[in-house]
């Protein structure tokens, strides 16, 4: 019995797999400071601390661009059209100040696996150790910040559409192998009880 409950255990740890960060979404307008100020908090911390983060700014000044900020005006339900309005999952936040700078990494934080969470966690020390050297060694993460055109907005839908087939894919994984550590475990049981 012993080692059925040491396989439940191991197969306990193969399904929960690793959730990225909650993507964040900016709607700003270029002639706001606070949206600066928000911009800079994301693009010169954030995007560091958590590897996975993308984050895409809309520019509410872009007519083209305002149905998109009506839907997310109604969906937040916010009466105003004051920006910056920041979306990360399923989270809403209407304007910005350093004190909500926590607020917004533990909406980023909430589908986090603890690994991922330790990660943030190792690089947030890191880089406030030495911000120049951590942001010239991840280089790369500047790309993690886009700014939304309707050709982003469909190659972003597609991404998605195929990071949901590769979780599909790994979920069948873990399912199987769940399966087959079960399977194993009974025909180890019943080869005790001989």
């Amino acid at each position: 019995m012993k080692r059925l409950s040491i396989l439940g255990f191991i197969a306990g740890i193969f399904c929960f797999g690793a959730a990225s960060a909650a993507d964040i979404a900016m709607y700003y307008s270029p002639s706001c400071p606070h949206c600066h100020h928000a911009r800079e908090f994301f693009v010169n911390k954030m995007v560091y601390e958590y590897p996975n983060l993308r984050v895409v700014q809309i520019n509410v000044m872009d007519k083209t661009n305002l149905p998109k900020f009506r839907e997310v005006l109604e969906k937040c339900n916010y009466k105003s059209g004051g920006v910056p309005v920041i979306v990360v999952g399923d989270k809403c936040f209407q304007g910005y100040a350093d004190f909500m700078q926590q607020e917004l990494r533990d909406a980023v934080e909430v589908d986090l696996s603890e690994e991922d969470k330790k990660i943030a966690a190792d690089n947030k020390k890191a880089f406030e150790a030495n911000p120049d050297e951590f942001r010239k060694q991840h280089a790369d993460r500047q790309k993690a910040v886009s700014e939304y055109s309707e050709s982003s907005s469909e190659e972003i839908v597609n991404e998605k559409k195929n990071e949901k087939i590769d979780q599909n894919s790994s979920i069948y994984f873990y399912i199987l192998l769940v399966a087959l550590i079960v399977i194993l475990g009974v025909v180890l049981v019943r080869k005790e009880k001989k």
